[in-house]
């Protein structure tokens, strides 16, 4: 497997933070996110490569794609974590450690959210911390990889 790349992968929306609901997902966007992913990464020696789609088939052919190549993935499905077992499944395919991150607090919210088909397949979940979760999710991506 190559090491040193992190591949992050942005679900149907995430194109949108900043305009949409900023009263949930505050005023930072997704370019202003993936800042964070790229400062922290490079402090762990990581490379980032970056996918967002609004459609479930690309990120789950990302994933394939990821398989033998990176290193470890953080994932924010975005409403994909609560139903897309297709990503679940192709994350269970991948070799390295995932994390989940919510910008949100999904369990704090409607009922329908509070159920994640990533959490099976993931080696931890960070949520309600905003940008810094993205932080911090680089971080213990580093600490699985070191093990």
């Amino acid at each position: 497997m190559a090491n040193g790349i992190l591949l992050v992968l942005s679900g149907p929306n995430l194109n949108l933070l900043g305009e949409r609901q900023p009263e949930v997902y505050g005023h930072d966007t997704l370019d202003d996110h993936l800042a964070v992913v790229e400062a922290a990464a490079a402090a762990q020696g990581l490379d980032v490569e970056h996918v967002q789609s609004n459609h479930e088939g690309e990120l789950v052919d990302a994933v394939h794609g990821a398989r033998g190549r990176c290193s470890a993935i953080l994932v924010n499905l975005g409403a994909l974590t609560h139903y897309a077992w297709s990503v679940h499944d192709a994350l269970a395919a991948f070799e390295g450690p995932v994390v989940e991150v919510h910008l949100s607090t999904p369990a704090a919210r409607e009922p329908w959210r509070h159920t994640s088909v990533v959490a099976p397949v993931a080696d931890g979940t960070i949520a309600g911390l905003g940008a810094e979760g993205y932080r911090l999710a680089v971080e213990a991506v580093a600490t699985l990889l070191a093990r």
